[in-house]
């Protein structure tokens, strides 16, 4: 694609400021951009829109943005028709009446009308980019690089008369157009009149922007008049456009028969879509594999298709659907991989036995038997059988000796800490995510910092591990009972997906009876909630343990003030009160690590980490800009230091790979996820600057007095900067200026790096004073 950019004609603060509705909102706060389609439909081109869905999804399997229906009065019948093609798809109706001031005697003319309706478009918002598809046209090709686009309004060049104009039908437009401002400018020209009758709504455009546009090759508007004399549509060929009165759907026009065999190719039956697009190719997005293929397993009872579908309500979180798919299909004895899925499914909705039967069939299978053992391993832990766990691990190490599941489920059962070295009714029960060598640092390094703030002896002498993975069942009840209170905390404990149940719908695996006979204090401490942008929950069970958790806790105390707001939301108001901050220790680690003493010199590095758990979440369509972005970054901040990356989990090390890969960028990196926690505060410590994208590559290093810059892909970031009052210390990695802003922040705080320093301790200072606070009152609930 070739474009073009021409400075905007919006002033600059109507293209930076953030619409009111967004304060608040996740999207907000990780500046990810929300894109969506748009057209203008009536009864008419119905039949020529329904053809628009299916060529979009059939070209670009793995795009599923929103789909905003402009429309003026379309039928029940035909809202439903476009609802079969689209799983996000919805309506507008249009300011029909409005547009018949512009119209200039032409009121009758059908063509003039719909064209003026687009111009709705332009009330829109709600998104940051909007890309206009006409009714008229098909997509053969893949939308990726519109998709990307991030600035400007952008459009297929026409010349008329010595002139670039744009080209009506695809538009990719950007926030600071869809302003009451701009929008304000297109009325005043359509009202008078000033712009040329036959050119509609990109007169009135042409009119507004004297083509100050960004420049699209022709290949993302393909007209057909220029197939003229029955030629081929070029391969290339993205988005063909039927211009012209002659529409495939009423027949056709003369000379025009290649391009109108292209447009029937996906004039197909709803039940012909389906089957089309699971059996196409490529990457293939979670909500269209869904409503794609729900319904036809429904029709047709196919199982694979059930065993897809189910894969992609596991993706998504939704593993109660998962299940509910599976049943709907009988699957053969020797299907091992249905059975894998079925089994996955069953066991993160806390169906364990109906689990371990499927999960057993898929062991048949030399494909999946790994995966299968490895599941069976994670049954047998979770319910406390380390013998039986450790057993169907090696028996997937067998099958599979690099399977790394396998491998991380044999090390847990061959690691079990000793327990009970002190007197019960002296130590505290710790509900926490223990995390296993090679995994996560920050959540190695948090069940430690949670003791810390209650006794500076972490060890089973004063301390009884519960993880919070496995199953909370009478024995463990007991265990917890013969303690003087429970402590859970060590992490974003409030999340649906890092090892589902269907006990609580958050991380503890806890049945509500259970947790209702805990007779011991419950002080619950800097937890967070940690959904991305964009992730649900089950609410209902997710809200009735949230509930029952709050009442039955002497002690509820989160780690931001922006996971407050969302408890506080799921609970009812007389409990509101019981929900206060509590800092995670982390961020104070200075004042909790005995004989700390803050390093005398630091290490000439500046220290970056990128995050890939849940990729799409964090980047949507904007990894490759993020990328680009750091490469420069990284290249102008090795003037202010060794760039250095530090992995918090192996996959973190990704960025390194990609950079050198893509951009010939290289950085040493720091395998930190091999760190012990004495190894993690050190290294932190001595580093002069931390550029992260997890929180705790932004906690850590700051409660060990370092500088940071946030890499915001996740609400939590700008929650932790938000309530430390320093929120200029992040960076959305959707950033339209990311490498820029990054630098010149990381210079800012480099060039008196001792002010900096200072300013670091003071807003821990502020942290630590409410922490204790908070331990005052938990010394009078748990004693000690």
């Amino acid at each position: 694609m070739t474009a073009t950019h021409i400075s905007s004609p919006v002033p600059a603060t109507a293209r930076t400021a953030a619409p009111a509705s967004d304060e608040g909102s996740a999207r907000a706060l990780t500046g990810k951009r929300r894109i969506a389609f748009a057209s203008f439909v009536d009864e008419n081109y119905l039949p020529g829109f329904l053809v628009l869905l299916r060529s979009l999804a059939l070209s670009n399997p793995g795009v599923c943005e929103d789909f905003i229906v402009l429309h003026d009065d379309l039928k029940p019948s035909s809202v439903a028709r476009i609802r079969a093609l689209h799983p996000r798809v919805s309506f507008r109706r249009v300011d029909a009446d409005h547009y018949d001031s512009y119209a200039k005697g032409d009121q009758d003319n059908y063509l003039v009308r719909k064209a003026y309706f687009i111009l709705d478009v332009f009330k829109i918002r709600d998104y940051d980019t909007v890309i206009t598809l006409d009714t008229d046209m098909v997509v053969l090709d893949s939308l990726a690089e519109l998709l990307s686009l991030r600035e400007g309004l952008a459009a297929v060049p026409q010349f008329f008369y010595g002139r670039h104009k744009l080209n009506s039908g695809l538009l990719v437009i950007q926030k600071e157009y869809l302003s009451d401002e701009f929008y304000a400018r297109i009325d005043q020209v359509g009202r008078s009149g000033s712009y040329e009758l036959d050119k509609h709504d990109q007169g009135i455009l042409n009119a507004v922007l004297d083509g100050d546009f960004v420049r699209l090759d022709a290949r993302y508007n393909f007209v057909k008049r220029r197939l003229s004399g029955d030629l081929p549509v070029p391969e290339d060929t993205a988005i063909l456009h039927f211009t012209g009165r002659h529409k495939p759907w009423q027949g056709g026009e003369a000379g025009y028969d290649l391009a109108q065999e292209r447009w029937r190719e996906f004039d197909l039956s709803d039940a012909d879509l389906q089957a089309a697009y699971l059996g196409g190719g490529g990457t293939m997005h979670q909500d269209l594999l869904i409503h794609f293929g729900t319904p036809h397993v429904e029709r047709t009872g196919h199982v694979d298709t059930a065993r897809r579908v189910a894969h992609a309500h596991i993706a998504k979180g939704d593993y109660q659907s998962a299940v509910e798919i599976m049943e709907r299909v009988h699957i053969p004895i020797d299907e091992a991989w249905p059975h894998e899925v079925y089994g996955h499914a069953l066991m993160s909705v806390s169906r364990y036995e109906e689990a371990r039967a499927q999960l057993l069939l898929a062991t048949s299978a030399p494909n999946r038997a790994a995966t299968a053992f490895a599941r069976l391993a994670q049954v047998s832990w979770v319910h406390g059988d380390d013998g039986a766990a450790q057993q169907y691990a090696l028996q997937g190490l067998t099958v599979d000796p690099t399977h790394r599941a396998s491998r991380i489920w044999h090390q847990r059962t061959i690691g079990v800490p000793a327990q009970q070295q002190g007197s019960p009714a002296d130590q505290l029960a710790h509900v926490a995510f223990y995390m296993d060598r090679q995994g996560n640092a920050g959540d190695k390094l948090l069940p430690e910092s949670v003791r810390l703030a209650f006794d500076p002896d972490t060890t089973n002498r004063r301390w009884h591990s519960v993880h919070a993975h496995r199953l909370f069942d009478e024995p463990a009840l007991e265990r917890v009972n013969a303690r003087r209170g429970l402590v859970i905390g060590g992490g974003g404990l409030f999340i649906p997906d890092t090892m589902p149940n269907g006990n609580s719908a958050w991380q503890w695996n806890v049945p509500d009876e259970l947790m209702s006979r805990i007779d011991v204090p419950i002080a619950v401490y800097a937890v967070g909630f940690n959904a991305f942008d964009g992730q649900s929950y089950r609410a209902q069970r997710f809200r009735d343990s949230l509930r029952l958790l709050v009442e039955r806790s002497a002690f509820f105390g989160l780690r931001n003030h922006g996971s407050i707001e969302k408890v506080r939301a799921m609970l009812p108001s007389h409990l509101h009160d019981k929900v206060r901050f509590q800092p995670c220790p982390t961020t104070v680690t200075r004042q909790l690590v005995a004989n700390w003493q803050d390093p005398v010199k630091r290490d000439d590095t500046i220290l970056v980490n990128a995050a890939y758990d849940r990729a799409s979440l964090r980047f949507g369509h904007d990894y490759g800009y993020f990328l680009e972005q750091m490469a420069r970054a990284v290249r102008e901040l090795g003037d202010l230091g060794d760039v250095q990356c530090v992995a918090h989990s192996l996959d973190d090390e990704k960025i390194a790979f990609d950079l050198r890969r893509e951009h010939g960028v290289s950085m040493p990196v720091i395998p930190m996820y091999d760190f012990e926690n004495d190894e993690i505060r050190d290294l932190y410590a001595r580093t002069r600057l931390v550029i992260g994208m997890r929180g705790h590559a932004g906690m850590i290093p700051f409660g060990c007095g370092t500088p940071i810059i946030s890499l915001i892909s996740h609400p939590k970031m700008a929650y932790f900067l938000r309530d430390i009052e320093r929120p200029e210390w992040g960076v959305s990695v959707h950033d339209r200026n990311l490498a820029d802003v990054l630098v010149e922040r990381s210079r800012d705080l480099l060039v008196d790096h001792a002010k900096t320093v200072a300013d670091v301790h003071g807003r821990q200072q502020e942290l630590w004073r409410i922490t204790q606070a908070n331990a005052a009152d938990l010394r009078a609930v748990l004693g000690g």
